[in-house]
């Protein structure tokens, strides 16, 4: 899981803004900087303790496989409900920071009470709690800083970049500590989350937005999106997408665990190889955008997620190695060209009108159903591919191979039926 866009995020639509803005603003330096402030502590708390989870609750816990996996789909959960409690609570009735603020500690709190427990009954509610705490702040930390833009589409990459920047250093401190079996990152993870509460109450203050407005279930869950399901291209795309989530779920959730057990060096700070290879993609995706065309990035991106597989499969701590650092580094072309450029694909199709629910519908099927699914499956397989007695205690070739033919076989139905003729505009078709 990476860090440049999670479960909960707004739509690319709101961060554009028109081509024709002249005269714009510039933006507080001080506003600026407690914004990118909040984005690194935002995305450090969460890299601290997510990536080596699993490691930690194999190898200290000893909680069996599927229970590990059922622990993992705490986040899309979070993810499924985060939209009800944006579009019905935060954005209504609280001003942002002060929300943030409440929600971060209250995270504090579960996450460190989660360290002090050691059987699954226990854990898995408190990590469940967490996550319904913590995945509602990654909406509320872009909506807080677009209130304060006058240029978002210039002036928010700058400041979303910090946050992968501390999802990069909350793994290169796990890996130079060499403490990813013990509780000490979710202890990190705690303390970083108190921090950011207690930080979030100097942010500038932002009055909850549509305070007057009546909130419906269609629109917190995008209903009015459905309506595109009719047109066939945006259909495939919408299964295709949901399908590619399950699968994905196997890198999020057992890499670093996986690399623990074939004894492979400083695992989490290795791993954030991905992130940088993220914004080195994000920053060359124009190029390939106009050169491919949505539907080969589309197929780039998944065919991607089939190699790095397919290379943890077949890889190594020796000659192999290699293959275990590109697949690492895959990381910014799996995300970047299927999802960023699946949003793109999305604003371009909904209309003005229904755009912003057809991003909600899109982010719930995928990061939330999806990797639902992806999350409760990955762990059963892992059970399947035990070998008690054996170094590693796991079939890892197996493992991995089965998301890379589910990968292969989603990318070769999408590349058989998805057909973008980028006919009109979605002004034109609303």
């Amino acid at each position: 899981m990476t860090p440049a866009s999670k479960p909960g995020e707004p739509a690319m639509s709101e961060i554009t803004t028109p081509a024709s803005e002249v005269g714009v603003v510039p933006m507080d330096l001080g506003i600026r900087t407690k914004l990118s402030i909040m984005m690194f502590l935002q995305y450090f708390t969460w890299g601290v303790w997510f990536v080596t989870l699993g490691t930690y609750l194999s190898q200290t816990l000893k909680f069996p496989d599927d229970r590990i996996s059922l622990a993992y789909a705490a986040s899309p959960i979070g993810a499924m409900i985060a939209p009800f409690f944006v579009g019905m609570i935060a954005d209504r009735f609280f001003a942002t920071q002060k929300i943030l603020a409440v929600l971060h500690l209250m995270g504090a709190v579960l996450l460190f009470g989660a360290t002090q427990v050691d059987t699954f009954a226990s854990f898995f509610p408190l990590i469940l709690l967490y996550f319904l705490c913590y995945m509602p702040t990654l909406a509320l930390t872009n909506s807080i800083s677009f209130s304060h833009m006058s240029n978002p589409e210039r002036q928010f990459p700058g400041i979303r970049v910090l946050g992968t920047i501390g999802w990069i250093a909350a793994g290169l401190l796990i890996g130079w500590m060499g403490v990813e079996n013990r509780s000490l990152p979710l202890q990190f993870g705690a303390g970083a989350s108190a921090l950011l509460g207690i930080y979030c109450l100097s942010l500038p203050h932002t009055p909850p937005a549509n305070a007057n407005a009546r909130v419906t279930i269609r629109d917190v869950l995008g209903l009015d999106a459905l309506s595109l399901m009719k047109n066939r291209s945006f259909a495939v795309f919408a299964i295709g997408s949901f399908l590619i989530c399950i699968p994905l779920q196997f890198y999020y959730g057992a890499t670093n665990m996986f690399l623990n057990e074939i004894g492979f060096p400083s695992p989490a700070a290795t791993m954030t190889i991905g992130q940088m290879s993220e914004i080195f993609f994000m920053l060359v995706m124009p190029i390939f955008f106009v050169r491919l065309g949505v539907k080969y990035m589309l197929l780039v991106g998944m065919l991607a997620w089939a190699v790095r597989y397919v290379l943890f499969a077949l890889g190594d701590t020796g000659s192999g190695a290699w293959m275990l650092y590109l697949g690492i580094a895959l990381h910014g072309i799996c995300y970047d060209f299927f999802f960023v450029t699946g949003y793109i694909y999305v604003d371009k199709k909904a209309s003005d009108s229904i755009r912003a629910s057809a991003q909600g519908f899109i982010t719930f099927v995928t990061w939330g159903v999806g990797g639902l699914i992806g999350s409760l499956l990955w762990g059963p397989v892992a059970k399947f591919c035990q070998r008690p007695g054996s170094d590693p205690p796991h079939d890892w070739f197996t493992f991995w191979m089965v998301p890379a033919v589910f990968a292969t076989v989603v990318l070769v139905l999408f590349a058989l039926t998805f057909y973008d003729n980028g006919d009109t505009t979605p002004r034109e078709r609303a």
